[in-house]
């Protein structure tokens, strides 16, 4: 969804989730990104909400980074600005 943020439901629960703030630099591996930290978090147990959260905030780190494969954010970033919102 972009700029709108993420949209999730399991079925009993639905949640929109903002987009992150940030200043983009270069949109172009926003959404791979996101999927990319989405499947990963799904892959470690954690639910698709939390997993939501995890693909927002690497998207939103990698848009701040020109380029596609240099501009996605290690483990660590991503947690720390989860850690930070």
């Amino acid at each position: 969804m972009g700029a709108m943020g993420a949209y999730a439901d399991d079925g009993e629960k639905r949640e929109l989730l903002p987009c992150m703030k940030t200043e983009a630099i270069d949109t172009t591996g926003a959404g791979d990104a996101f999927n990319g930290a989405f499947a990963t978090a799904l892959s470690e147990g954690k639910d698709i909400f939390e997993a939501m959260r995890y693909g927002n905030a690497a998207g939103a780190l990698a848009v701040t980074r020109q380029g596609t494969a240099p501009a996605m954010a290690l483990r660590s970033e991503i947690e720390k600005l989860l850690e930070e919102s």
